[in-house]
């Protein structure tokens, strides 16, 4: 990943803008992008610094305010969907992403697995022969 530029760059940079320098002018004679030179300006004029954003880092979950409840919901009815605790979210004023929640749950080291009976069939030999579907009264 690219680092930022350097504050004293961009310091420079502002002060030509400042001192009345178009910002295409700036942007040439500094060797960076016009977009660059309006958002330092715009970031200097609006908080008094140009420097940097924080870059990387891990944004919080979403769901941390709730996870007690989640936690509870779960251990309530172990079946219950994402899209339907997504939905029951939204009825509680928590209005999320599908992806939001499975990342709760996979940061929480809780997995959906299928369920049995919904599993694929095994091989034939495994299985029971199929029963007839009607009886045979006599020879036809």
């Amino acid at each position: 990943m690219a680092r930022a530029y350097s504050l004293d760059l961009r310091e420079r940079v502002v002060a030509r803008v400042a001192a009345g320098d178009s910002c295409r002018k700036v942007a040439a004679v500094f060797g960076v992008s016009v977009a660059s030179v309006v958002k330092w300006s715009q970031r200097w004029r609006s908080t008094g610094s140009a420097a940097a954003q924080p870059m990387g880092g891990r944004r919080p979950l979403v769901l941390l305010s709730e996870r007690e409840w989640l936690l509870a919901r779960i251990a309530a009815a172990p079946d219950v969907t994402l899209r339907g605790l997504r939905a029951e979210l939204a009825e509680r004023g928590k209005v999320v992403s599908y992806s939001a929640v499975w990342k709760f749950f996979a940061v929480e080291g809780i997995s959906f697995k299928k369920k049995p009976a919904r599993q694929r069939t095994g091989p034939r030999r495994r299985r029971q022969a199929p029963r007839p579907l009607e009886e045979v009264s006599g020879p036809t």
